[in-house]
This record gives structure tokens, C-alpha cells and sequence, in this order.
């Protein structure tokens, strides 16, 4: 059937950006709301741009930490450019959470109506290149016999709903938790870190999509970390963490998680 409907320009950026292509690690890192922008067919969803660079569109200093990470590492990167409020790419789509209306109470004005034809255009467009690429690095991993570890980087908002969150970063996974116990021993080694399990979000196959999917359903190692914005704003802070979880992660997979 022919489709009319296209969302994205030919001259706007891809689903996708892929770093250190060629990397040696064992590690792939994602980043599953790394960008904030908005095609323009969408007229930025009615919002101002102030509320495009909060974290309602992207998870903040997430793909700043993750680039820095996949330089320690040797390890190829994977990131989403489109905001998470066009279709978030770690839900599944059709799920409630996929095209929101509304985000810490934040009405989404180009959300509220859209019709089965655009939602479906989203999924094509942005969320299926993502996703598909993501494979393709697992499918030609498979193929050559060379080892994958997956690892989905995010940030949390320090408040959310009025609520202050104390966690500095949280460790997520669903029914696999080989390598997300370790790297949870790890990070807790330094007792000034307040370290959350499942915290504060956790993993399941109706609200996320990146581990179940690409981890779960492939018997991979993986883990989920999600950093406190606050913390990774600024170049300093990403440097901070990209080294912290650089020496975690290498701990963690020697010390058994394997």
C-alpha cells in the first residue's frame, strides 16, 4: 500500500547517529533519548523552546556521558536524535507511554490527536531506524562470533512531580540482572553515592522496550544506568561519570557477571 504520509524531511537529520563504528569493545552503548529535536512537519508539538531543552524531550547530559564513555571504552554508541515526545524509543509502540498528551503535567499540544496514519509514520520514521540499527550491530556481532554486552545510558530528572529524587544514579534491568548486580556492588563501593535498584525506574516488558528486547530476548549481558541531570549538565560531570562507569563496567564484567 502506497503511504503518503511522511514525517521527516529529506533534509532533516536520521533516526540515528552511530560512534566509534569500528570500536573493539565487547560493549554497545545506546542512548535511547539522546536528541530534542522535532521535525518541523510537527511545529515543535506546539511547544515553546524552553520546554524542548527540558527533560520532558530528552534525557539531559545523557549522550554527552555516553559519547565520553564509548571513548574509554573502545565501544560503539548508538543515539536517538528526535525528541522522546515524537515517540519514545524505549517504549513499545501502541504502549500509553509511546506518544504522550501529557509529561510531568506538561500538556503536549501536537499530541493530543494523533491519528493512527501519523503515530504510525512516527513509529516508521523514527523509532523502527533506531531500533533497526541497533539489531543490525547484534545481528553482525552474532555473525562473527564476537561477544556484545549491551548497556542503555539515561538521566533522570533531580524532581519530579514535586517530588525530590535522591538518588545520584539508578541500576535497571528486568528478569536478567547478571550484570546490573554487578555493576550495582560496584557503584556502591563508593559510599557517598547513593545508588538506586530498579530506582527510579524499573524495567518491564510493558513500559520499556531497549533491554527486553535487544538484551533480554537475545540471552546478552546488559544493564540499564540512569544518571541524576544535576550531575551531568556540564562537561565536568560527564567526564566524572563516563570515568566512574568505565571503571564499573570493566569490574563488574570481571569480577563474574560473565
Amino acid at each position: 500500500m502506497r503511504n503518503d504520509y511522511e514525517l521527516c524531511a529529506p533534509d532533516e537529520t536520521a533516526a540515528f547517529q552511530v560512534e566509534r563504528e569500528q570500536g573493539f569493545s565487547p560493549f554497545l552503548l545506546v542512548c535511547d533519548h539522546a536528541g530534542a529535536r522535532v521535525p518541523r512537519r510537527l511545529d515543535s508539538l506546539g511547544l515553546s523552546a524552553r520546554d524542548l531543552q527540558r527533560h520532558i524531550a530528552w534525557d539531559i547530559g545523557a549522550a554527552g556521558v555516553a559519547a565520553k564513555l564509548a571513548r574509554r571504552l573502545d565501544a560503539c554508541l548508538i543515539l536517538q536524535t528526535w525528541s522522546r515526545l515524537v515517540i519514545d524509543c524505549n517504549r513499545p509502540p501502541g504502549s500509553a507511554q509511546s506518544i504522550v498528551p501529557l509529561s510531568d503535567d506538561t500538556p503536549i499540544p501536537g499530541n493530543r490527536a494523533v491519528s493512527t496514519t501519523e503515530a504510525l509514520a512516527r513509529e516508521r520514521e523514527v523509532f523502527r531506524p533506531y531500533h533497526d540499527r541497533i539489531a543490525f550491530e547484534l545481528d553482525q556481532r552474532r555473525a562473527q562470533e564476537r561477544e556484545a554486552i549491551l548497556v542503555a545510558v539515561h538521566s533522570f530528572t533531580p524532581r519530579f512531580q514535586g517530588r525530590q529524587r535522591p538518588w545520584h544514579a539508578g541500576v535497571l534491568y528486568n528478569r536478567d540482572h547478571r550484570l546490573a548486580k554487578a555493576v550495582l556492588r560496584a557503584l556502591r563501593e563508593d559510599t557517598a553515592l547513593v545508588v538506586g535498584d530498579n530506582e527510579p525506574y524499573a524495567v518491564s516488558d510493558s513500559t520499556d522496550y531497549t533491554i527486553p528486547v535487544h538484551g533480554e530476548q537475545r540471552g546478552l549481558l546488559h544493564v540499564g544506568i540512569e544518571i541524576r541531570q544535576d550531575l551531568i549538565i556540564g562537561e565536568a560531570g560527564q567526564d566524572e561519570w563516563a570515568e566512574r562507569l568505565a571503571r564499573v563496567l570493566s569490574i563488574a564484567t570481571a569480577c563474574g557477571a560473565t
